[in-house]
Order: structure tokens, then sequence, then C-alpha cells
């Protein structure tokens, strides 16, 4: 199967002209964050999201729903893919929150995008749950630091001559550089997504067993974290505030994330 290139562009609202050149790259990464929400509705109701690209499609552009890392970057890579793009599929481990020294399993999925006669690669990230998540992909160049509608980023290795270095995404904050996830260039193939996304919908202790969801605006972003709502706006600016029941909750998901729940989301809340 095959993503059906104008529903998507539609759900997005991309009017570009498809072609594999860096600028598409950047205005379908920025587009595809603006357009589709991020969210762990499945799994707060008991069942585990489909990587299946005729499921992502149902989901992610024929229906008002979101996904998580593993749906937003599958999708991704497949329209990429269908663009001529050379994308490779890697894992990797959220820092963000972490202990000093610990060390998380492999539950993101990232991407690594060669543009056709362009040098090196780029950093492509449209799943990633934060207000301090990518826009647009980012030059996978050392310690080359980009800015841009009020985030910044940069990529740091380390154990640089080791066989396998590791890739850490570090935002900038008002407390200065703070690690984001870290990983490595290995392509991980089809099986292993699976079962990594199969291990984060279904873990006791997995983060998405409480109700996670993200939408990215040009004017701000709001996120849902258990019941605690946070809005932020352009200029950096919060407010906070607890939902106070199912109703209100299915109210926000329709009105201000975008998103028709599924069955289960009240009761689940």
């Amino acid at each position: 199967m095959t993503v059906d290139l104008e529903k998507y562009f539609a759900r997005i609202g991309w009017e570009g002209e498809p072609a594999p050149t860096v600028e598409n790259l950047r205005s379908l990464h920025r587009a595809h964050v603006l357009g589709i929400p991020f969210e762990n509705l499945d799994v707060v109701t008991g069942s585990v999201p489909s990587l299946d690209l005729a499921d992502l499609q149902a989901k992610l552009i024929d229906s008002s729903r979101g996904g998580y890392c593993f749906e937003h970057s599958s999708l991704f890579a497949a329209v990429l893919d269908q663009l001529g793009f050379e994308v490779t599929r890697l894992t990797g481990r959220v820092r963000l929150g972490a202990r000093p020294g610990e060390v998380r399993p492999r539950t993101h999925m990232v991407l690594a995008v060669q543009v056709p006669g362009e040098p090196g690669r780029f950093l492509v990230d449209v799943g990633y749950g934060s207000r301090t998540a990518l826009l647009e992909p980012l030059p996978m160049i050392p310690d080359l630091v980009r800015e841009g509608a009020g985030r910044t980023h940069r990529l740091v290795v380390e154990e640089a001559d080791s066989p396998a270095p590791r890739w850490v995404l570090q935002a900038r904050t008002g407390e200065g550089w703070e690690d984001q996830h870290v990983f490595t260039l290995d392509p991980v193939p089809a099986p292993d997504l699976t079962m990594s996304n199969w291990f984060v919908a279904t873990y006791p202790r997995s983060p998405f067993h409480r109700f996670y969801i993200q939408r990215t605006r040009p004017d701000g972003h709001l996120q849902l974290d258990g019941r605690t709502l946070t809005r932020t706006d352009a200029g950096g600016g919060t407010s906070v505030r607890e939902v106070e029941g199912p109703g209100e909750l299915v109210e926000l998901l329709e009105s201000e994330f975008g998103i028709v729940p599924p069955p289960g989301v009240a009761e689940a809340f």
C-alpha cells in the first residue's frame, strides 16, 4: 500500500509541488507537526496502536485523530519514501525528565533523511510530544545551533570515536541546554519498531497510560498531561489549570485539540 498523498497534503494544509527537496522537507515537517496532534488515546482506552500503513492513513489522515511517535514517524517516513527521499528509521531513548545517569529503553522513533543531491542528512522528528520538539528538520551537523519560531536546538555527539556514536538532541530553555533524546544511526527494521511500539503501549510503567495530548500551533502550544492542561503562548508565557471532568475533556479534545475521541475516552479519564 502507498499513502494517498493528495489526502495527506489536504490533512496538513500543504500546497507545495511534490518533490524531494530541502525546502519541501522543511515545509512538510512543519505542516505535519502543526496539522496532526500528538495523542495516546488508544493506549489509555486499552489498545495498542497499529503501525500498518492502511491503519495509519485511516486514523491520522482520514479521521480527526492523532497519534504518538511510532505512528507519526511511520506515516511521515512512508510519505517521504514516496516523494523520493532516502529515509532511515531509527529509535532513541528519551532523556527529558530522566534522573541523572538513568538509561531508558528505546521508546522513541525518529528519522534520518537524505535529500537527493544534497550533502549530509537531516534529523526528522514529527512525533515528539513536547513543546520543545522540532518544528523543522535539523541538519545532522554536530553543535550546529538552529533557531526558529521561538525554539532553539542542536545535536551533540557522545563517544564520537566509538563504533556506535550517540547523537543527542538538545533544546535551549531558560535553564540552558536540555537533553531531549539520544539515538544511534543503526537502521531499525519494521519488526523492532513493532516490538518497541507494543512495549510503549503495554508496559505497566509506561507514561502513556495517562492522558498525554499535545497540539502545536503557530501561536503557541497546548498540552494535557493527566488532568493538567497547560497553555503556552508564542512568547513563552504559560497558564495551568486542572480539567474538571470527562465532559470538559471531550469538549477540549474536539474544540481545541481537533480530535474526535474514540469510544471509552470519557470512562478512562
